[in-house]
């Protein structure tokens, strides 16, 4: 197809969405939060077809059906799986998960209600307030008083005030950032945030069937376009094992689009020793 087709290809698929796809819920909350937002990604979670009539809910239907929304899902089971392995492995105390770029934090607040306070303790941390404001919402309604919602920058972390975090968590950031560099000083900076015997955990995109339609076609929550980048899991190891952690491992989630890899700095249940 000639680069004129393409073009005319996108502007009509946006047109599209801008116009009969505003009838979904989830097609107006990418537009008004942005579709990488924690926000939409909580809409995805929820996997709830909501619209305006009945032509509304089908497109919301075929939206949160589409594959990299399944991927999404998918996910997040296996990130919620490797975070009870890490409670399960620290059963003789509290143990404290801090989630760098959490959005409203919709899975930790359920592993938070299924663990209870004195096992589990978790900061969600975000730089957009409108997830963190939504997640507390949901925290109250749900009477978590161990999940706390606070601004903080993923590539500038400070350990929170209940101290250094056995757990942190880096789920659909890294697919965000085009420079490589920053992800591998990112990782670097988080062993030394962790306590000893800690574990990082984060997610990478290895592939994608439609990122030329998401990126000529969705706007994320900077208005620009929604440009993200796939690498193979072997650098993003590469890259922990260069930070120090003594242990790194990786698991694919079901769809095939994502690994969750898990890092131990070698000194506790989540390291080698």
């Amino acid at each position: 197809m000639t680069k004129p087709l393409r073009n005319l290809k996108w502007a009509v698929l946006r047109g599209l969405l801008n116009t009969v796809g505003r009838s979904s819920r989830g097609i107006r909350t990418g537009y008004r939060y942005g579709f990488d937002s924690g926000t939409m990604l909580d809409y995805v979670y929820v996997n709830r077809a909501r619209g305006v009539l009945g032509v509304g809910r089908l497109v919301d239907r075929v939206y949160l059906n589409a594959v990299g929304w399944r991927a999404v899902r998918a996910r997040r089971a296996l990130l919620e799986d490797v975070l009870r392995e890490q409670l399960d492995a620290r059963q003789d105390r509290e143990v404290l998960v801090l989630d760098v770029a959490a959005g409203p934090g919709r899975y930790l607040q359920d592993l938070a209600a299924e663990y209870g306070p004195g096992r589990l303790r978790v900061v969600c941390r975000d730089l957009v307030p409108a997830g963190l404001r939504q997640g507390e919402r949901l925290a109250r309604e749900r009477g978590l008083s161990h999940v706390s919602y606070e601004i903080g920058d993923a590539l500038d972390p400070k350990e929170p005030d209940a101290g250094a975090p056995d757990v942190v968590v880096v789920s659909g950031l890294y697919e965000l950032l085009l420079d490589d560099e920053a992800i591998r000083e990112s990782v670097e900076r988080l062993r030394w945030l962790l306590a000893p015997g800690g574990t990082l955990v984060f997610t990478t995109q290895t592939r994608h069937p439609q990122l030329d339609l998401i990126a000529n076609v969705l706007p994320n929550r900077n208005g620009q376009p929604w440009v993200m980048k796939c690498r193979d899991v072997a650098r993003a190891e590469g890259w922990a094992r260069a930070a120090g952690f003594g242990e790194v491992a990786s698991r694919r989630e079901e769809v095939g689009l994502f690994t969750v890899t898990v890092c131990g700095t070698g000194r506790g249940p989540g390291g080698a020793e």
